[in-house]
């Protein structure tokens, strides 16, 4: 990468964190449902990267095991599990049915 690529890349990120913190962090002051919609759109978008992860390869949609262990993990975070829990339930979910 350039040092001009790097260059605009943090003008850019600084950039928009200003406009987050002026033009928009007013806006959700004053609304508060906003706020809290806006507050589960890192959930939905790290929920999003794992589950792409978990069903794409390449340019195919592979079902397999994993999309059972995710399943298993979503089920046991929505039920408050400890994350422990959630972790080493999904992590055998997916041995197991590996080993089928």
């Amino acid at each position: 990468m350039s040092v001009l690529a790097i260059v605009a890349l943090t003008v850019g990120v600084w950039g928009q964190r200003l406009a987050g913190g002026f033009l928009v962090g007013p806006l959700l002051e004053r609304r508060p449902t906003l706020a809290r919609a806006a507050g589960l759109i890192p959930a939905a978008v790290v929920m999003a990267v794992i589950v792409q992860l978990t069903v794409a390869n390449g340019k195919s949609l592979v079902f397999d095991e994993r999309l059972a262990g995710v399943a298993v993990a979503g089920l046991l975070v929505w039920r408050r599990a400890p994350f422990i829990v959630v972790v080493l339930s999904a992590a055998v979910t997916t041995a197991l049915l590996r080993a089928l």
